[in-house]
């Protein structure tokens, strides 16, 4: 076999999504520690997260070889760029690494990488092959351990505190994203017997509790201001951000929830997420 293109490993490591993850722990312990961090603790804090984020994506590749070959037969494994067991010791080493650069930075953050890994295991082998809904709220308060792991990394930090826990709350808005997502991917998804909530309820009844996340995003927040935490800055976007969903939502719901609906209102949503990340870098610098 040859050795696998540069495309191919961005795609099994799914190396965007290093900013949801590293980026988003690395933004909020800015924000936390009003910009004030070691830049060991910066590398540490971003390459922690994000090989685990990679080796997660990885072992989800290995566990879906079969119904990507349906679906998606242009994915690493079922093209061939990677074998099974390129695969599995790429992701077991990416695990380790993550958890060892964890260790470095504390004892708490080592256990939240621990757990978040531990989590992605039990996802990729059961949870998606049993239940779409599940699958959708694991993964988004997968995404919300990035707020708890950006305060965890802090020097001074000990536990997990208000702080971050007040910024959890906006992982909803992941599980909402990825309820939309079900939709469009609906045809896919039956083909291989993915047990999606589209599939169990209609396309009306998933954008409704989709729009119920986005909604507890919207409503939610803006906590961090509201318990003496962070500035007029950070909430000045946060309501922006906050109005979008909340009118995405109601689109949604008053809307037909056809395909190029719930694409359109599922693009504006994820667009608008930049107004999060932001809030938290205006936080970070002026709050």
């Amino acid at each position: 076999m040859s050795n696998p293109s540069a495309r191919a490993i961005v795609s099994l490591l799914r190396l965007p999504y290093w900013m949801m993850t590293g980026g988003l722990s690395l933004i909020t312990a800015f924000a936390i520690s009003k910009g004030i961090l070691e830049p060991q603790t910066i590398l540490l804090v971003f390459f922690s997260m994000a090989f685990i984020t990679s080796a997660g994506f990885a072992l989800n590749d290995y566990f879906d070889r079969e119904s990507d070959a349906v679906i998606k037969p242009k994915r690493p494994i079922p093209s061939g760029a990677f074998s099974l067991k390129q695969v599995v010791i790429i992701s077991s080493f990416l695990f380790a690494l993550g958890l060892f650069l964890g260790f470095i930075i504390s004892p708490l953050s080592f256990l939240i990488l621990l757990i978040d890994s531990a989590l992605l295991i039990v996802y990729s082998a059961y949870i998606k092959r049993k239940s779409g809904l599940a699958a959708n709220i694991l993964v988004g308060l997968l995404v919300g351990t990035a707020f708890l792991y950006g305060e965890a990394a802090l020097p001074s930090s000990y536990a997990i505190s208000l702080i971050s826990l007040s910024l959890y709350p906006i992982c909803f808005g992941t599980i909402g994203g990825n309820i939309l997502r079900d939709i469009l991917s609906v045809e896919g998804d039956s083909k291989v017997g993915y047990p999606t909530l589209p599939q169990l309820v209609g396309n009306k009844g998933s954008t409704m509790a989709a729009s119920l996340f986005f909604s507890a995003t919207a409503i939610l927040a803006p906590l961090p201001f509201f318990l003496g935490f962070f500035s007029i800055y950070y909430v000045a976007l946060i309501l922006i951000w906050g109005a979008i969903l909340l009118y995405s939502s109601i689109r949604l719901v008053t809307s037909t929830s056809t395909v190029e609906n719930v694409k359109k209102y599922e693009r504006l949503i994820t667009r608008s997420m930049i107004l999060l990340i932001i809030a938290l870098i205006v936080e970070a610098i002026v709050g």
